[in-house]
């Protein structure tokens, strides 16, 4: 059975980026924080204006005095970070340490990750204790990310590891798509006035072209309208150029 992973805040300073960093969190369905000794104690009232819809997260969000107590109950710890480190640990992107993560949560075991305050990040101290770095592939002239913006980027990754979401879709509701047939009989009137046209020329490449154009009525996702509108300029441009 799959358990979801607790977000640490540590040392957090600014209670907004608190409220931020749990709407982040709710957005992607993710409900366990932690907050290690914050700056300006605990419960905040900035963090509770920020966090709007997700103050229920605040509410159960639990409070330890250090890193080491926060992490107590984990199997497995995360620290995010951008800087580099004197320390030998594996060094991951966001997407495969989600990916490690759920897997380790597909076992039973629990899984914390760790995000530093707003000015420094994590120290040593705090990333000696995990298993593993998380670094954000950013521009390295400019590495800095907001405490929200990291916890999104996370909780993101791992939403998206089990997001059944396509990749892409056609949003059309209640639209009637052609038939097959009714994109053929279109193939067939513009080969005709085409034809008529003279421009299928010369003859020899007419096949090719003509397949090139079938080729082309198959991919479009056309409508019956679509295909309606379409025989409607065919004749009307035949109309009026017999005027």
């Amino acid at each position: 059975m799959s358990i979801e992973p607790v977000f640490i805040l540590v040392r957090p300073q600014m209670g907004e980026n608190i409220g931020a960093a749990a709407r982040a969190m709710l957005n992607f369905g993710l409900g366990r924080l932690r907050i290690v000794d914050p700056r300006d104690g605990w419960p905040n009232p900035k963090a509770v204006a920020m966090a709007s819809g997700a103050g229920r997260l605040l509410d159960h969000a639990g409070l330890f005095p250090t890193v080491a107590e926060a992490i107590r109950d984990c199997d497995y710890v995360f620290a995010t970070t951008a800087r580099g480190r004197e320390l030998t640990k594996p060094v991951m992107t966001p997407e495969r340490a989600m990916a490690h993560g759920r897997a380790l949560t597909g076992e039973g075991r629990r899984v914390g990750i760790l995000f530093g305050p707003e000015r420094t990040g994590l120290e040593n101290e705090d990333v000696a204790l995990a298993n593993a770095i998380v670094t954000v592939p950013v521009n390295p002239e400019f590495f800095s990310l907001n405490l929200a913006q990291c916890v999104l980027l996370l909780a993101y990754e791992w939403r998206r590891q089990l997001d059944e979401t396509p990749p892409e879709v056609i949003d059309m509701a209640r639209v009637d798509f052609a038939s097959g047939l009714e994109v053929e009989k279109l193939g067939d009137h513009f080969e005709e006035k085409l034809e008529a046209a003279g421009f299928f020329f010369p003859p020899e490449k007419a096949p090719g072209m003509k397949l090139n154009l079938r080729n082309m009525w198959a991919r479009l996702p056309l409508t019956r309208a679509d295909v309606q509108t379409l025989h409607g300029m065919l004749r009307q441009i035949a109309w009026k150029l017999k005027q």
